[in-house]
């Protein structure tokens, strides 16, 4: 006949939740998956070279990338620049600058129009989607007003292709390597916004929601310290992915000349369309700062796609 101590310890066995069966965070259990996803390893070990290589590389770099030693040399000719050789690796551009040493140097001021145009598209985002979204949260006529004159501001702004929306916002503040982040930033504000938005309102149905009203908490606390903090993952994953195509907008508009218009700083935009000149002479010219772009934005991404795939429940393997 069992004891009263006898049922308390079983009780005690039943209810002692072993350390490998413990509940882990969403952030936790995302990073699980991080690890053991190929392509999560692979975009970033592409990103953290490129992270590497922007930091360190002016100091890597053998000439100076504003050096014009193949004109002073005499080795650049009309029609004619050298390629590889084992002084200078890549050769030379089109005015006898180290080619090598301008792509290391270039790597950190493309590293930078991407992470500044992201990082503006999703401060004005995440700002006109947290409002909208805890104004629909929130309810009532001014809360629902709100978030209608905010989404019609944004659907203006989805309504024009984003090539388009950047290049006019370029050509009016003038070109320079800060207009091209200013128009590569506002490009993603919409996606930003509508995102969280979206997130805010599948969150304001949740049971913890349900909760805290239940416990007489203000509706807007609940939506700036509860719902908001709950609807950024989608958010963050998000900008990884911007960040690939921010990149790739931003060669864009150097492409057409709404750059940096002094080309002896180097940028994989700037000097790929300096480039396009010198095609029949020096393919490779344009073929280096592609590569680079193309490889950069291919890490982004595949890191991007992991961590939807790993903070999504639906999507996990």
């Amino acid at each position: 006949m069992s004891t009263k101590s006898d049922k308390v310890d079983r009780l005690g066995e039943l209810s002692a939740v072993k350390q490998d069966e413990r509940g882990v965070s969403l952030w936790a259990e995302a990073f699980r998956q991080l690890r053991r996803n190929p392509s999560a390893i692979v975009g970033a070990s592409i990103l953290l070279l490129f992270v590497i290589i922007s930091i360190i590389g002016p100091w890597l770099a053998p000439y100076s990338p504003t050096d014009t030693m193949g004109i002073r040399e005499g080795v650049i000719k009309p029609g004619l620049i050298p390629g590889p050789s084992a002084e200078h690796w890549l050769g030379y551009d089109h005015q006898g600058r180290d080619e090598f040493s301008r792509l290391l140097v270039g790597a950190r001021q493309t590293l930078l129009v991407g992470v500044i145009s992201t990082l503006i598209g999703l401060t004005i985002g995440a700002l006109i989607g947290g409002i909208a979204g805890a104004s629909a949260g929130l309810g009532g006529r001014i809360g629902r007003a709100v978030d209608g004159v905010l989404m019609r501001i944004v659907d203006m702004l989805l309504a024009l292709p984003s090539l388009l929306l950047a290049v006019s916002i370029a050509a009016l503040l003038g070109a320079s390597l800060t207009t091209v982040m200013i128009a590569v930033g506002m490009v993603s504000v919409p996606v930003f916004a509508r995102l969280l938005r979206g997130a805010m309102i599948a969150q304001s149905g949740g049971d913890y929601v349900l909760a805290a009203t239940s416990l007489g908490v203000k509706k807007s606390k609940i939506a700036f310290t509860h719902i908001l903090p709950n609807s950024l993952a989608p958010v963050i994953v998000q900008a990884t992915l911007t960040l690939a195509t921010a990149i790739i907008e931003a060669a864009a508009l150097s492409f057409l000349g709404l750059g940096n218009p002094d080309s002896s700083i180097p940028e994989w935009g700037v000097m790929l369309a300096d480039a396009q000149q010198y095609l029949g002479a020096r393919p490779g010219l344009a073929i280096y700062p592609a590569l680079g772009i193309i490889i950069t934005a291919l890490g982004f991404t595949l890191l991007g796609e992991a961590m939807r795939e790993a903070l999504d429940p639906k999507l996990r393997k």
